[in-house]
């Protein structure tokens, strides 16, 4: 696959030898993206000038094209991502949210200059403007939502965009990146960038003419993008990251047993637990603690396993075999040292994929866990009445700040929980997962990212650099504002 702009070049960017230092800045003629480095670097400036009225209006065509074609981008969702039929359809849904709320957003914050008030004689604006190239590295587990949303926002707010979408699921980034560009994108200002992360990001980072990278992944890959562009001799780059968590739900002896359940299970287990906002580790009150658990697994055995393009799966495979290998590691692990509650069986049926089954695995304290494990698998904990603060004091140790649950009928134990846990999003009496652009802007702190929200009010100021315009108008024959004085 190549890139649907530049196309030529980055076809022979690809076959070319590369040399000299990764830490060097990339040249035009240095490795694979450096075509369209260039091409974007080129393009910013009369992409900014457009405006951001002009440039509104292409998110929200691009938005009635993904409805239009809902069917075969929920087929391909399905067939290269391995979502079920609901997860697929939810997702196109996102990315359209996504595209008309940064379309409105742009046309709030980037039109007209703002007047900021100053002395008589004097006139002051604010105006934002994109930063530059920005690379937009998306994840496998929302491949058409969090790709246009970060691709949609960069580009709304002025900037040229490098997306390099996970590995794993190219064919869904070249139709979003297609529709982009049938909706009016100019095609030397996005570029899609199929390929290894490593061999690309080892030539863009280090590249001064990328102002910034958006990333959703993991906050071991965060962390060395923060470094490598740390490590540049050029303009401070811009980033922003939206990595894992481990994330908690606290259910205490006051919750409505039927609601706990439901909602742990679609927090849980639903989309094969390949959230970022999944629930990881389940924390019940010891007094109903058995109660729970028994309902918990017999839900668990409603929940099917299979083909995710069948209406009757609810959870189908992780994204990759070697993904599934490695949730299997840490099942073996539990084994020795934890308690399996509940493991569901695989069959026949699921011998030709990378099928996990679900398990909800019983641990001493969240202390035992020590990283996110991304798949079906909820580990579940025990505490007493009287050690909120001890549990809430272990999950803020483990340093992430993603999503935390609460389920309880008193408001106080709620905003208790809020104001300790420091999460970026907390759910109270409801599933974590499914963050509403535009209702719950997502994103963390810490471990799990550096904020802002994406699908907030506040998302796009981070890919745009603000100008003031300050004019003496005294110095130019007079101060009309005198003029227009109320002089009662």
């Amino acid at each position: 696959m190549r890139s649907p702009s530049c196309a030529g070049m980055m076809s022979r960017s690809r076959h070319r030898t590369t040399g000299g230092s990764s830490s060097a800045r990339a040249r035009d003629d240095a490795g694979p993206g450096a075509d369209g480095t260039g091409c974007s670097s080129a393009a910013q400036a009369a992409w900014d000038a457009l405006g951001g009225h002009a440039r509104a209006d292409i998110p929200l065509r691009a938005a009635d094209l993904m409805e239009a074609r809902l069917e075969p981008l929920v087929a391909l969702l399905s067939r290269e991502a391995g979502k079920t039929l609901p997860d697929s359809v939810a997702e196109v849904r996102e990315a359209v949210d996504f595209c008309r709320y940064y379309a409105a957003r742009t046309r709030e914050d980037f039109g007209a200059p703002k007047p900021l008030p100053g002395p008589t004689g004097e006139t002051n604006q604010l105006s934002l403007h994109g930063k530059g190239v920005f690379l937009c590295i998306s994840p496998w587990n929302f491949p058409l939502a969090i790709f246009t949303g970060q691709v949609a926002a960069a580009l709304a707010a002025g900037n040229t965009v490098l997306a390099k979408p996970a590995e794993t699921t190219p064919l869904i980034a070249f139709e979003a990146v297609r529709l982009l560009h049938e909706a009016g994108v100019p095609k030397d200002v996005l570029h899609l960038l199929p390929g290894s992360g490593p061999a690309l990001g080892g030539w863009l980072l280090p590249d001064d003419r990328v102002a910034g990278v958006a990333f959703t992944g993991s906050t071991v890959t965060a962390q060395r993008i923060n470094r490598a562009l740390a490590n540049r001799d050029g303009p401070i780059a811009t980033l922003i990251a939206e990595t894992g968590g481990q994330n908690a739900m606290i259910v205490d002896s006051t919750a409505l047993p039927e609601q706990v359940v439901d909602d742990v299970i679609a927090s849980a287990f639903l989309s094969a637990g390949q959230r970022c906002s999944a629930l990881r580790v389940l924390c019940l009150q010891d007094d109903i603690a058995d109660t729970m658990i028994a309902m918990i697994t017999g839900a668990m055995d409603t929940l099917v396993l299979g083909d995710p393009s069948k209406l009757s799966s609810d959870i189908g495979p992780v994204i990759s075999q070697a993904a599934a290998d490695g949730l299997m590691a840490h099942i073996a692990r539990m084994r020795e040292t934890a308690r399996i509650l509940k493991a569901l069986p695989l069959g026949e049926a699921h011998a030709h994929g990378s099928f996990v089954a679900p398990h909800l695995i019983e641990i001493g304290s969240i202390k035992e866990l020590t990283r996110e494990e991304f798949g079906p698998i909820l580990h579940v904990l025990r505490y007493p009445a009287s050690g909120l603060d001890a549990l809430l004091a272990d999950i803020r140790a483990t340093g992430y700040g993603l999503t935390m649950g609460v389920h309880s009928r008193l408001e106080g134990t709620a905003r208790r929980v809020f104001a300790a846990s420091r999460c970026g999003n907390t759910y109270i009496n409801r599933s974590m997962t499914g963050a509403v652009v535009g209702v719950q802007p997502f994103g963390g702190a810490g471990l799990s990212g550096t904020g802002p929200k994406a699908g907030g009010p506040y998302y796009l100021h981070r890919f745009a650099s603000e100008r003031t315009y300050t004019v003496n108008v005294a110095a130019t024959g007079g101060n009309t504002q005198l003029f227009t004085m109320n002089e009662g």
